[in-house]
This record gives structure tokens, C-alpha cells and sequence, in this order.
């Protein structure tokens, strides 16, 4: 399709999106009107700098359903992602919606060279999390055989992978070179299996990464994008060029804004990525701020595709922490550690990349008073460890390490109580 061809059809699929979320979304109704807009000032696909941004808060304030555009009795799925207090945020997804994604995800797996001749292990959590099922609807959609492996028992995925003759793998980077090592260290070679074809996502990764997962498990390795706010993996997808993601830009339409002035910028300089769904019916979302920071490049593809491509996702404008595959704010760990007397609000999140696995400590100072009291002995603070431990999984869905710390002992630093380390070396 022709740049032409595609920004006529943007800007008529911009149009009736603005149309239905004015008349079905009370929200998004209050906002336009608070800006003098109709939606029948949004003609044209450039019309779209005058519609407001929303933002995860947003979405949380108008916790659960708010920003729902369709019926409940349409809603036929529902998904969810970690938000930022521990309340998840949710996402109604209705029958076309799901066409939509399994068609998306296709699209990404053919250009990674999938067919229906393959037999694909999806090794993304399924439930509430869109990784699982999103990628297996694609490789159902598309013809291809598909095995529901999801995470956990590695050593029996990789008899799955040998026995059957697995051709393609759909995982987070750091699993797959858990995998490698698992299968290294059960003898398994590379050259006893069938992988050729990698997508993986969820979670930052380099080219060093790629090359070493691409060596040790002898495979083509290709990167994945999206995000459950927008519809889950799809939104991006590599081409065998591997120059950049495109994006299914006749869904999802990408802008890149100033973080600061939230001004847009011009293909090729780096700011925040914001995503408009042009087909969503569920909850459809103007000029969401995914906080994610790239560029969109400039020129043509060799591919021959002529989707706006986006480069790496090169840090995040918040301090959201992506950590196997999960999203972690700081706000999280803050939150339940409010509601434990012994724990005073000053603490600091190590993040460590330990057998090819993401790592999180959580370092938390006792409170003075407590700690007065006889919490310095070894019993008493192994036990709050474990009751810190306990509600941080509860609240964040993975498992952290959690250190008690003495009073005073967390480096302070012009005031902040909030301190992230990350010692993941992504080279």
C-alpha cells in the first residue's frame, strides 16, 4: 500500500474510532469537550495532534471498565497487565478485536518465515498476561500447529522440542537462554533439534543477545513488540531484514512526541512512542503514551513492506522496570511496604540477570523503633524477609528476594526515598 493510500485509510478509520469513543466513552466525551472538539473536526489522519493524550493513569483512574467503548455483552475476553499500585489494568477485548490480533500476529509470523508446515511452542505465560494467547491465536490463524508449552518445566520443553520436532519458539529472550543452558546442561545440542525461527519479546534485549540465543539454540531470532493497552504482541513485528519493527500501522497508528513538551518530532528522532488503535472496538485508546523511548526511520524497507518501521526500544520516560516480561514500578514495592509497621518507606530494587534469568532483590530498611525492639537478631528478621516477600509476589506476580536492612543504611541521595539499580548488562 502507498504512503498515500495508507494515510487516507488512517484517516478514515481515525475518524470513526474518534466517533465511537465520543459517543460511548464518557471520558474520552469530557475531554473532547473540554477542548472545543467534535468528531467531525478529525478528518484526516494529520487532524490527530488536536485529540488529548491518555495516559496508564488514565486507565487506572477509571478502573475497571471506564474506558470500555463496547457493551458487556459484547466483551468476550478479557486480559490485564500489572499497573502500578498493584491494581491490574484491564482490558476488554470483543469478537472482531480478537480477528483483528490473531490476523496481526499472523502477519508477524509470516514475515518471520512461519508456514503452515511448522510446528510452533508458545512459551509465553498464558492467563491474563496477552503474550500466551495472543501469539498462539496468530499461529492458529495462520495454519500452523501450535503447542501451548506456556512457562515453567523447562527440562521437559526441551523433550517437547526434541521429540516432536519443533520448528519455531515464541518466548522472552532471557528464557530462551535459559533454555540453552538447560539443554547444555542435559546434553542436548543444538543439532538435535528442528528450531529455526525465534520470536521473542516482552522484555528488552541487543544484538548481542539475538546472536547468543541465535548461536546456542540454532535459530533465526526476531523481535516481537506490543503491549496489552493497545492489543498485545503484534502491534511490531521484523522482517528477514531485521532494520528496524514494522508496525501494523493500519491498526495502530505510531507517533513519537517530546516526552517533555509532548510536542510530536519529526522520522528519526528519538522520544516517546504513542500509539492511537484505529479498529479496537473493546477499549480503544487516542494517543496513548506507552512511555516507551525509540525513533520511527526514515526510508523504505528492502523487504518491500512499507509500514513506518521503529527502532529498538532504547529506556522507558518513567521508571517502570520490565522484569521477565512482568512490568515492576517502584510504586508497587512502596505500596506494600506501607502497610508493614517494621518497614520503613525507603528501600532499593536490584535487578540482576542470574542464569540467563531476570533477578529482583528488594532492600528494605526497619523501621528505628522496631528495630530498637530486638529485630537486629537473625530469626525475627529472616521471618519479616519472608512476610515482605509474601506480599510483594502477591502484588507484583513474581518472586523477589527481599534483604532487611538497618536503619539508615540505604544510601540517600537529595532527598529520594525511591533508588533502582539495574546491573543487567544489555550490550
Amino acid at each position: 500500500m502507498s504512503r498515500d493510500e495508507m494515510s487516507a485509510l488512517q484517516g478514515k478509520r481515525l475518524h470513526k474510532v474518534v466517533s465511537y469513543v465520543y459517543h460511548n466513552v464518557p471520558f474520552y466525551r469530557a475531554k473532547m469537550q473540554a477542548m472545543d472538539l467534535n468528531p467531525d473536526d478529525i478528518r484526516t489522519i494529520e487532524d490527530i495532534v488536536k485529540l488529548p493524550f491518555t495516559t496508564k493513569q488514565d486507565i487506572r483512574d477509571n478502573y475497571p471498565f471506564g474506558l470500555q467503548a463496547a457493551p458487556k455483552s459484547e466483551i468476550i475476553r478479557i486480559h490485564a497487565s500489572s499497573g502500578t499500585t498493584g491494581k491490574a489494568t484491564i482490558v476488554g477485548y470483543t469478537r472482531k478485536d480478537i480477528e483483528i490480533w490473531s490476523e496481526c500476529m499472523a502477519r508477524c509470523l509470516t514475515a518471520y518465515g512461519v508456514t503452515r508446515d511448522d510446528l510452533f511452542s508458545v512459551a509465553y505465560g498464558y492467563g491474563l498476561f496477552t503474550g500466551g494467547l495472543g501469539v498462539h491465536y496468530g499461529v492458529e490463524n495462520m495454519g500452523a500447529a501450535v503447542i501451548p508449552a506456556s512457562t515453567g518445566n523447562t527440562e521437559k520443553h526441551i523433550g517437547l522440542i526434541r521429540d516432536l520436532g519443533v520448528t519455531g519458539i515464541a518466548c522472552t529472550p532471557s528464557y530462551a537462554l535459559h533454555l540453552a543452558e538447560t539443554m547444555e546442561a542435559l546434553g542436548v545440542r543444538k543439532e538435535d533439534l528442528s528450531l529455526r525461527v525465534g520470536a521473542f519479546g516482552a522484555e528488552p534485549w541487543t544484538e548481542h543477545m539475538r546472536k547468543e540465543i541465535e548461536e546456542r539454540l540454532g535459530l533465526k531470532g526476531y523481535n516481537l513488540y506490543g503491549l496489552s493497552e493497545i492489543m498485545g504482541p503484534c502491534v511490531s513485528y521484523e522482517c528477514e531484514c531485521q532494520n528496524g519493527s514494522h508496525i501494523c500501522e493500519d491498526h495502530f497508528f505510531p507517533e513519537i512526541v517530546d516526552p517533555a513538551t509532548l510536542q510530536p518530532l519529526p522520522r528519526g528522532k528519538e522520544g516517546e512512542l504513542v500509539f492511537t488503535t484505529l479498529t479496537k472496538e473493546g477499549m480503544p485508546l487516542l494517543r496513548y503514551r506507552t512511555r516507551d523511548l525509540c525513533s520511527l526511520l526514515e526510508g523504505e524497507c528492502a523487504c518491500g513492506r512499507t509500514e513506518v518501521r521503529m527502532g529498538r526500544i532504547i529506556g522507558r520516560s518513567d521508571d517502570m522496570l520490565i522484569i521477565r516480561g512482568i512490568n515492576v514500578f517502584p510504586s508497587q514495592v512502596e505500596s506494600v511496604l506501607l502497610g508493614i509497621p517494621e518497614c520503613a518507606p525507603r528501600f532499593k530494587l536490584i535487578v540482576e540477570r542470574t542464569g540467563n534469568l531476570d533477578a529482583l532483590t528488594v532492600q528494605v530498611e526497619m523501621r528505628q523503633e522496631y528495630f530498637a525492639q530486638g529485630f537486629d537478631t537473625l530469626a525475627p528478621v529472616t521471618e519479616l524477609e519472608k512476610k515482605v516477600a509474601s506480599k510483594l509476589r502477591g502484588v507484583l506476580s513474581i518472586s523477589a528476594r527481599v534483604q532487611i536492612k538497618s536503619p539508615g543504611t540505604i544510601a540517600r541521595s537529595e532527598g529520594k526515598t525511591v533508588f533502582v539499580e539495574d546491573r543487567r548488562k544489555l550490550q
